[in-house]
């Protein structure tokens, strides 16, 4: 098979592609059938890594917009509750698009609402990522505490924990094949789950070698919730229940103390930052400079876009590095060239990924080409495309392979797709 080269970019050079893997890098020498992808002037990056979504709240992006978290949840979950697997197809299929074309090349998608208990739902959002075509982290999330029993969401959303665990089984199999899609086990949070999910879901996920992942520390009200109802903070209680590894990641991870850290840092447990999302809900600030230090894999999060309306990856740079300065008042508490790492390698640590992250030899071309054009005067060209203006990518490449070409998503019509899920959105709420 002939290299596909990389040529004139502006940082960090050639790049040339064999079999879906780079092969060189900077000044590459040309042979005779290359396959050439000219980039004057523009950025090219490993591919981002979105370690947090909930793709199906597509269908609610722009409600309960003054709402802490608790209190938009229950805004929310009576509407999640009408959604049917054609809905959550639709949401999967322009959220998924929407982050290819923001640069994103992996995904993990946290899915915890299983209509009428039919887990075909996940079938239904691997396909979506397949039109796509970029990586999919398949979270079978969960929920089995509701209401009448102590938790959040209301009873009709939640299951049975039995069956939450032969589906997550079942839903393997069908579907986690280690390379463009990963299946995740990911009861959702201590205020809708029960300790008997939490613990079975470790051992499940350990029996099969596949990764964990839930919510953790994002408010503070779900700290009094963890101190009132285990009499422990939601780290000592995730820790007993033996979710404290290196094949873990947390969502948000804001409400975190030092000793805290340090137990998290030495187990090499990750933590997906959500700067927008956290903003938007007024839940805090994470303390991620504090948490790299520990020696905790931090990544980059959208969340879902009904707390975060962009639903891009690419956004979250920028807010991600100001969040720093402004929790630390300090202007160099985070720096364009590592909060690219975040978005990039930091990501693919969460997700137990070695393969994808990094421009290096050996690694999988997963890659985002960002236009540079309008970024000429800026002599650094990271500090350009974090600090500079939004943009979308030229191009994105998933393991060689062409995703977005010049702006466009190439395996389905994108601006139909939004129309037909601004169709469902709206029948959803009439």
């Amino acid at each position: 098979m002939a290299r596909l080269v990389i040529r004139g970019a502006r940082y960090p050079g050639d790049i040339a592609i064999e079999n879906g893997v780079i092969v060189a890098l900077g000044t590459v020498e040309a042979q005779p059938d290359d396959q050439t992808l000219r980039c004057e002037g523009d950025i090219v990056t490993a591919g981002l890594v979105n370690t947090h979504h909930h793709l199906y709240q597509w269908m609610t992006r722009g409600r309960a917009t003054g709402c802490n978290l608790f209190d938009w949840l229950v805004e929310l979950y009576p509407v999640w509750n009408r959604l049917s697997i054609e809905d959550v197809h639709a949401a999967a299929l322009v959220g998924l698009g929407e982050l290819a074309a923001t640069g994103c090349t992996t995904a993990a998608d946290h899915h915890y609402l299983v209509p009428g208990g039919d887990d075909s739902v996940f079938d239904a959002i691997v396909d979506a990522a397949k039109q796509t075509g970029i990586r999919l982290f398949l979270s079978r999330g969960s929920m089995d505490l509701g209401e009448s029993q102590g938790g959040l969401p209301p009873d009709r959303v939640v299951e049975d924990r039995d069956a939450i665990l032969a589906s997550t089984e079942a839903v393997a199999a069908r579907h986690h094949d280690g390379d463009m899609v990963h299946v995740v086990v990911a009861p959702c949070s201590p205020f809708s789950v029960t300790t008997e999910l939490m613990v079975e879901s470790a051992e499940l996920a350990r029996r099969l070698g596949l990764r964990l992942h839930t919510h953790l520390c994002e408010t503070a009200e779900e700290q009094q919730h963890c101190l009132d109802r285990f009499g422990m903070r939601p780290v000592e209680m995730l820790d007993q229940w033996g979710w404290v590894d290196n094949d873990v990641w947390l969502a948000h991870g804001i409400h975190i103390d030092d000793s805290e850290m340090q137990r998290l840092g030495a187990a090499g447990t990750g933590i997906a930052h959500c700067p927008s999302s956290n903003a938007r809900l007024g839940a805090g600030m994470c303390r991620v400079t504090d948490l790299l230090a520990a020696g905790c894999p931090v990544g980059l999060g959208v969340d879902g876009v009904a707390s975060n309306e962009v639903g891009g990856l690419f956004p979250e740079l920028r807010q991600a590095l100001y969040t720093a300065r402004l929790r630390e008042l300090r202007p160099d508490a985070l720096m364009p060239d590592q909060v690219i790492e975040l978005a990039t390698h930091g990501g693919a640590q969460c997700l137990g990924l070695e393969n994808v992250g990094h421009l290096a030899l050996g690694q999988q071309a997963d890659l985002a080409i960002w236009p540079g054009n309008d970024l000429g005067d800026m002599a650094d060209a990271l500090a350009g495309l974090v600090m500079g203006p939004d943009r979308r990518a030229r191009h994105v490449l998933v393991g060689g392979k062409p995703v977005v070409t010049d702006g466009e998503v190439l395996g389905f019509d994108l601006a139909s797709a939004h129309r037909n899920l601004a169709s469902r959105a709206q029948e959803l709420w009439d």
